[in-house]
């Protein structure tokens, strides 16, 4: 599984920007994507996840301005973030997973950078 994310930059306090993550390869049965972000010194952190029921979950930090979408036909996930403050600044990755009983295999995409100034 490849996946390529984009749409990071640079934005001000308030503002928004929609992340985009594709996906190719062998993406038959992927059960999660989602994204994850790093701040600089701060461990890597879950942002948000989508199943592939469509359910999905936030970090209590994003819910309420950050919203995860997937559009099937493309192969693809979004992160629409709302309402960004300067601590969301970090390196966005798209991540991807398929859980087939007790054996999960994890993909991970390049990062993004999103900085928020204050």
């Amino acid at each position: 599984v490849q996946l390529q994310a984009s749409g990071g930059g640079l934005v001000q306090a308030g503002g928004s920007l929609r992340l985009s993550c594709a996906a190719s390869g062998t993406i038959f049965g992927l059960t999660a994507l989602g994204w994850y972000r790093q701040a600089p010194g701060k461990e890597r952190e879950l942002v948000a996840l989508i199943s592939s029921g469509d359910s999905s979950s936030y970090a209590d930090s994003v819910k309420g301005r950050f919203t995860i979408s997937r559009d099937r036909a493309k192969n693809t996930v979004y992160l629409q973030m709302n309402s960004l403050k300067p601590e969301d600044t970090a390196v966005y990755y798209c991540y991807a997973a398929r859980t087939v009983l007790s054996r999960r295999d994890e993909y991970w995409g390049q990062g993004t950078q999103v900085t928020v100034s204050s």
